[in-house]
């Protein structure tokens, strides 16, 4: 406990005042009393609605036809894509369910219903069509889907104008996220309702509100809510969320003060909420003798991917996914000739994972 306390000290940066002190003990007291409650709760068998979560999510992965990441972080199989006509097969015509615009407009479709149109947008940049000039700054230009349908229909010819309507949506798709949506589709077709997740387009949404409800636990407070935030450091069930952060300002932060942000942050406004940028995988299966899960989300390189994780020995989730890619000296490609090498990780797996959403 003294290590871990130490840590989330410095991780937070509190200074050794009385009033920070009392700040920092907390906030130990408060995840303390979170992790005992996660505890309890995973060495239960997982139950009937975190089974049913992750069947949806394997059967939306094996009807998108997506991506296949090893626990090295290796993606050793590319799928179909959420702008890709079908699997190029020759002459065969694939059905709608085999488009991948279609797949991902479909989870818009059930987070949104009739004002979907509304809530994806096509980007584009100023005069970047016309231009002959790369070096030109670009200007960024929005327009949300439904203007550009309604423009389409002005087309007198209707195979031309079916065409363009589908590469406006196919357009809007590419250039709006969606794996939050991925994920409100898998539980709201698992016959999860509104008063018990927040479905969004945003994964912080959720995100916030688990945080909340382990707030609520504590205090003996009612709350409908399925899902509650833990620290990583849990063992993972069917139908649990764990889920990264992709903030800039937080690239060197811990998972604790992550955490601990968000926490402060519960009770000023929605607006005021800083971890924005998010992303979480359904957990969808664990394969305990190989001390491995498998984590399914969507707008994973613009398809649906399937992640191979690894867990400690006791099966509990390890926030350090570096693996193994064999090293940059397999990597023998000349540096280009005027820019400097590449960098970056290896591992697709090797991500900020701050927080596991577990089914209550």
């Amino acid at each position: 406990m003294r290590a871990s306390v130490c840590v989330l000290v410095a991780a937070i940066g509190l200074a050794a005042h009385p009033a920070f002190a009392q700040a920092d003990r907390t906030a130990v007291t408060f995840w303390q009393a979170v992790q005992a409650r996660c505890d309890a709760t995973a060495a239960k068998p997982a139950s009937e609605l975190g089974r049913r979560i992750a069947q949806m999510a394997i059967d939306e992965f094996t009807r998108f036809g997506g991506h296949r990441i090893d626990s090295n972080g290796r993606l050793f199989h590319f799928g179909l894509t959420e702008a890709k006509h079908g699997d190029g097969g020759g002459d065969r015509q694939p059905s709608l369910g085999q488009l991948g615009w279609w797949q991902v407009l479909k989870y818009w479709r059930t987070l949104y219903g009739n004002d979907t149109l509304d809530m994806i947008e096509a980007r584009g940049y100023s005069d970047a069509a016309s231009s002959a000039d790369g070096a030109r700054i670009a200007t960024l230009l929005r327009v949300d889907a439904a203007p550009l349908l309604r423009a389409v229909e002005n087309v007198a010819d209707p195979e031309a104008r079916e065409v363009l309507r589908e590469a406006a949506l196919r357009a809007a798709i590419i250039d709006t996220p969606w794996s939050a949506a991925f994920v409100s589709y898998v539980i709201r077709q698992s016959s999860v309702a509104a008063n018990a997740f927040h479905f969004s387009n945003a994964h912080r949404d959720y995100i916030y509100e688990a945080f909340a409800t382990s707030a609520a636990e504590l205090s003996n407070a009612a709350d409908e809510r399925i899902y509650r935030a833990c620290p990583p450091n849990t063992r993972p069930r069917v139908g649990d969320l764990i889920c990264h952060q992709r903030e800039p300002a937080l690239a060197d932060a811990s998972e604790q003060a992550v955490r601990e942000r968000i926490r402060a942050e519960l009770a000023g406004s929605p607006e005021a909420r800083s971890v924005r940028r998010t992303h979480c995988d359904v957990v969808a299966s664990i394969d305990a003798r190989a001390h491995k899960m498998y984590g399914i989300s969507g707008n994973v390189y613009q398809s649906v991917a399937a992640r191979k994780l690894n867990l400690r020995r006791n099966l509990k989730f390890a926030a350090a996914q570096k693996g193994n890619c064999g090293g940059s000296g397999q990597w023998t490609l000349p540096e280009p000739s005027a820019a400097p090498g590449l960098t970056g990780q290896c591992s697709l797996n090797d991500r900020k994972w701050f927080v596991l959403l577990q089914l209550r």
